[in-house]
């Protein structure tokens, strides 16, 4: 049988969905994809919402004689690729490539029990009572979690896969955690007296027997900051929701440390390293908790002499505890306690150095609140680790319907490490010198047509928001609207005071159901949002980016204010001030972008099927106003018709409202 083409595969697979047809710019992505694997030269594609994406790199992606990684941000598009695209194409593909493609998800270690606390039926019951319960309700915690470590020891009897996502119903996070392990803890298969029932080394070997290996940004990002040596080894790295990596790797980079978590570190030590050390680490843990309240929640460029004191402590008995625990044996009864007591000194130790070492990379702050308040420590960038590793003898896909921001790739591409001068121009040249990974960037557009589909309302007549709540004008401009269509509201808001705000004042002036995040878990509240024809469901960020409603449920976004990020946020007044004094604008190249994509992916919950109609109001009259970053803005949205005329806007509702549900 001849090699068959990519668009012999994408017809294939697209031919086995039901009414199936090539979306626009579906065939030209998946032809993209072929052409910079063949050449070596990366690739970001936009793809917008309604694309077909996923299709569109999994045809080429079966073209590759080794292994293919594809990393997701979220969980909900992992299980649409592993539950639904994949075991379609599969089937789909199998008369033209003349085999059945194998795929597997590739977790991290705590997705999975671990053989060894089943087998060991380990449970550190003055760790789970107390470490992260309050004192008074210790008693009905414990059986509770005595009730679900029970459930999941007889599960590991029937399960053949020992991942938490096919326990139904799941376990507390508490009880999870006693019967599962981490990469850093785990001792290694070769090394466990149960390695040969590890259902995490079973879900790897699986994958090294895969075409596909469906992976997460965070195992993505540990594999780069471990020199590869995590996921099995692959040609073709495909990264979905791409513009979600930089903050996982940021996130997977940063480290903390607590009270708490010292203070578990001394009863662990005590019947290893002996008494005096536990005491050591005890005394510290107290110190650290003094000294971390005294804290504010800003980023701290110099560590208070307090806390340099207790880092400096606790750095040494760390290493004293190391060197009392010493080498031990595989063959050693305890050499899984040990090691893994190792491991956790070791840890402490190398955030307490890196927090003392301070420097321009990494950002140091505290947060929480009281007891639970911790110390943190994250990289100031991780362009610089993404560039060199990410792309490394390997082809990379980056793929996102937001990769754009004002029109332009720049920003992206910034955040994951490419350089301009690298990118590859029409006439298929590099426009500078080879300095780094050669790349190059398409945008495939979207099948839907956005300006006879949906409205851009911003409300410019309204004052600016100058309070993290609601003011009364925009409370009033919110009722207009949402009474306009009768519900069938998301509103996304920038504080969990201003959502509040919104839902009090919808109840009090609408007879309308009102959905508040917090009142029930998200799963439920959308549940009761899409089925409720005139409900409201309101929310913060995880409303913005999480939230898949497509049809008449959801035909009013409304936003409240530009999600700018708060000026006293560590990380981003860090990365401000580091513009600010490389000779740029913070605010421009670090806030503005924060806002844009925040934006795109807030007013992209509006549109996302052809079918679809509404109005993306945004209550923010910045949107409009604003010389300088406004533009910038808008067109990093999806091209809705846009106006500024509330009136105009309240009687398109109103039509909309009055159609009937089979015609809209």
């Amino acid at each position: 049988m001849s090699k068959p083409t990519v668009a012999q595969l994408l017809d294939a697979a697209v031919a086995a969905v039901p009414g199936g047809e090539i979306r626009p710019g579906q065939q030209a992505m998946a032809t993209a994809i072929a052409e910079s694997m063949e050449s070596g030269t990366h690739l970001m594609v936009q793809a917008g919402t309604g694309t077909g994406k996923s299709l569109a790199y999994l045809a080429p992606a079966l073209l590759s004689p080794r292994p293919v990684v594809i990393s997701t941000a979220t969980l909900a598009l992992q299980s649409q690729l592993i539950a639904t695209d994949l075991p379609r194409l599969s089937e789909a593909v199998e008369p033209v490539l003349g085999r059945k493609p194998r795929y597997a998800v590739f977790k991290g270690r705590h997705h999975y029990l671990c053989a060894a606390k089943i087998g060991a039926d380990a449970t550190d019951e003055e760790d789970t009572l107390f470490s992260d319960t309050e004192e008074s309700g210790w008693v009905g915690q414990r059986s509770r979690l005595g009730k679900d470590i029970g459930r999941l020891t007889d599960w590991a009897n029937d399960t053949d896969t020992g991942d938490r996502d096919d326990l139904d119903p799941g376990v507390s996070d508490a009880a999870w955690r006693q019967m599962s392990t981490s990469a850093r803890d785990c001792v290694g298969a070769a090394n466990c007296r149960w390695g040969g029932e590890c259902f995490a080394e079973a879900a790897r070997n699986r994958a090294r027997e895969a075409d596909i290996i469906i992976t997460n940004h965070a195992l993505l990002s540990i594999d780069i900051m471990h020199n590869r040596t995590v996921l099995p080894e692959h040609d073709l790295l495909i990264v979905d929701e791409a513009h979600e990596l930089a903050d996982r790797t940021t996130s997977a980079a940063r480290a903390e440390l607590s009270a708490n978590s010292v203070d578990r570190l001394g009863r662990r030590a005590s019947g290893v390293c002996g008494k005096e050390i536990a005491a050591q680490l005890t005394e510290i843990a107290d110190q650290l908790g003094v000294v971390i309240t005294e804290c504010p929640n800003t980023r701290l460029e110099e560590l208070p002499t307090a806390l340099t004191e207790v880092l400096t402590l606790l750095d040494g008995a760390c290493g004293t505890a190391i060197g009392e625990i010493g080498n031990v044996k595989p063959d050693s009864p305890e050499y899984m306690s040990r090691t893994q007591l190792k491991s956790w000194l070791t840890e402490a130790r190398e955030t307490a150095q890196r927090c003392l070492a301070g420097g321009r990379q990494d950002v140091r702050w505290c947060e929480g609140d009281g007891r639970g308040r911790s110390l943190i420590v994250a990289p100031l960038s991780v362009a610089g680790l993404l560039g060199e590793e990410l792309f490394a003898e390997r082809t990379v896909i980056a793929t996102s319907a937001t990769l754009t921001l004002g029109g332009s790739f720049d920003t992206a591409a910034t955040s994951l490490g490419l350089k301009k001068e690298n990118e590859v121009t029409e006439a298929d040249k590099p426009s500078g010198t080879n300095t780094g990974p050669m790349w190059r960037s398409m945008d495939v557009g979207s099948p839907f047509e956005y300006r006879k589909q949906g409205i851009l309302y911003v409300a410019a007549h309204l004052p600016r928001p100058t309070a993290s709540g609601l003011s009364d004008a925009a409370a009033d401009e919110l009722i207009r609207l949402v009474t306009a269509l009768d519900g069938r509201a998301l509103g996304l808001f920038s504080s969990k005071r201003a959502a509040t705000t919104a839902a009090e004042v919808l109840r009090e002036k609408t007879d309308l159901p009102i959905l508040l995040q917090g009142d029930e878990t998200l799963p439920l509240l959308v549940k009761k949002f899409k089925a409720d024809a005139r409900a409201c469901l309101l929310g913060v960020m995880s409303l913005w980016q999480g939230v898949d409603v497509p049809g008449d449920a959801c035909q009013l976004v409304i936003v409240d204010r530009l999600p700018f990020p708060r000026p006293d946020e560590p990380l981003s007044a860090a990365r401000s001030a580091a513009a600010d004094e490389a000779g740029g604008s913070g605010f421009a190249s670090v806030s503005v972008p924060h806002a844009a994509i925040r934006l795109a992916q807030g007013v992209g919950r509006l549109i996302r099927t052809g079918g679809d109609r509404g109005v993306a109001a945004v209550l923010d009259p910045r949107l409009h106003t604003a010389r300088s970053y406004g533009p910038y803005l808008r067109k990093s949205l999806p091209p809705l018709w846009y106006t500024t005329d509330s009136d105009k806007v309240q009687g398109a509702l109103r039509r909309l409202a009055a159609t009937p549900a089979d015609l809209r």
